[in-house]
């Protein structure tokens, strides 16, 4: 028995594997791109694994079972056209089967693969957005995608042109008025917008791309008031930085804390600001590009956690105010409060070039725990007397 017959029946062509082989060019989008472009329908031929002389012979019923399912699948030629040959049989003579499936109309394709409603619904896609080239554009490359977003479309195009309309308006993205449209729809439906508007489909990258208003970046702040040109009686403040940039007047100290409790009991010298860093975000360029006199003139500071996340932070900080000073973040601290150190989760040990020769030997002990596993003092674990001293011998006395 040769390799071929002892496949039988279950090698041979069936109905699924033709509606395979067709939904793979439908899925690739080229069926509907050929029929919005009016092109001439491009015949679909497949070569049946059809049973040979020999498995007719050994498989005559079965056979003969195949050949009336591939008949009933081509629906009278309307699913497709079946092309028969003549196979010899050893004890059966010479037997017509089978052989070749052909699509030679589009109509063939709707209806083998059960999607008319789909290419109507496609059409209809077209026609809407005749006169939004990009929405247009977008439907013809990815028509399968275009034909699931069928229900929303007449807002998609709403959107679009909203969005269009209003670049560089710096309005929220909350005020959208068109349509049935509103922001939860623009969030869902952000990549395919990005798309047709040619713009990053990123949250912040989409809305900055476009020119709508975001959130605006704050600072919260203790200050003397004199410093802001405030009343008396108003001593800390959340404010908008581009706010804070117009209000502030002279301003002879900053100081950088990362921690919220510190922050609120450290002194504010005269004419000083106290700023909270709240941890990463102390590197927010918004907020301390502000002060970039200050830093210049030597009297910023920042004041971290005696750690590895401490010193990347404060790398991170000169990136923005490369004269801003440390302190209390030096050994000595950091070995007078031995009894009060812990464990930091997770340290980091990446390069960090902002920091100074006395600084990087400290940050080098810590990362390879010279002086123990993964130290870390916080810095509201430091003794409020000493740090008391330290802040007012760099003139950071209330």
């Amino acid at each position: 028995m040769s390799a071929r017959s002892s496949a039988g029946p279950a090698g041979w062509t069936h109905p699924a594997d033709i509606v395979a082989r067709v939904r793979r060019a439908w899925a690739r989008g080229d069926l509907l791109r050929a029929h919005a472009q009016g092109s001439a329908f491009t015949p679909i031929e497949m070569p049946l694994r059809a049973p040979s002389g020999a498995e007719l012979s050994e498989h005559l019923e079965e056979a003969r079972r195949w050949a009336a399912e591939i008949e009933r699948a081509s629906d009278g030629g309307r699913s497709f056209d079946i092309i028969s040959g003549v196979v010899g049989g050893k004890h059966l003579g010479r037997s017509t089967i089978p052989v070749r499936v052909r699509l030679d109309r589009e109509a063939q394709a709707w209806r083998l693969l059960g999607v008319a409603g789909d290419v109507e619904r496609f059409d209809e896609l077209l026609q809407l957005s005749a006169n939004a080239l990009a929405a247009r554009e977008w439907v013809l490359a990815q028509p399968l995608k275009a034909i699931e977003l069928f229900d929303e479309w007449p807002a998609m195009l709403a959107a679009l042109d909203w969005l269009d309309w209003h670049r560089d308006s710096q309005l929220y993205l909350r005020q959208v008025d068109a349509p049935g449209v509103d922001t939860k729809f623009i969030e869902r439906h952000r990549a395919v917008l990005a798309k047709m508007l040619g713009v990053p489909g990123g949250a912040e990258a989409f809305r900055t791309a476009l020119g709508f208003a975001g959130k605006p970046c704050l600072a919260r702040l203790r200050f003397d008031p004199s410093a802001l040109g405030l009343p008396p009686a108003i001593t800390e403040a959340t404010l908008r930085i581009d706010e804070l940039a117009s209000m502030r007047k002279t301003v002879s100290r900053l100081l950088i804390v990362e921690n919220e409790i510190t922050f609120l009991s450290a002194p504010v010298p005269e004419r000083s600001i106290v700023l909270w860093g709240r941890g990463y975000e102390a590197g927010s360029p918004a907020a301390l590009e502000l002060f970039t006199d200050v830093s210049e003139r030597g009297d910023a500071y920042y004041w971290g956690d005696l750690d590895t996340h401490g010193f990347e932070i404060l790398s991170r900080v000169r990136s923005h105010l490369p004269r801003v000073r440390s302190v209390l973040m030096d050994r000595e601290t950091l070995l007078a409060h031995e009894q009060r150190w812990v464990t930091e989760p997770s340290p980091t040990n990446r390069a960090l070039p902002g920091l100074t020769d006395t600084e990087t030997e400290l940050y080098s002990d810590l990362v390879t725990d010279r002086l123990g596993h993964a130290v870390r003092l916080e810095q509201e674990r430091i003794d409020w007397a000493w740090a008391s001293r330290r802040l007012a011998a760099v003139g950071l006395v209330g």
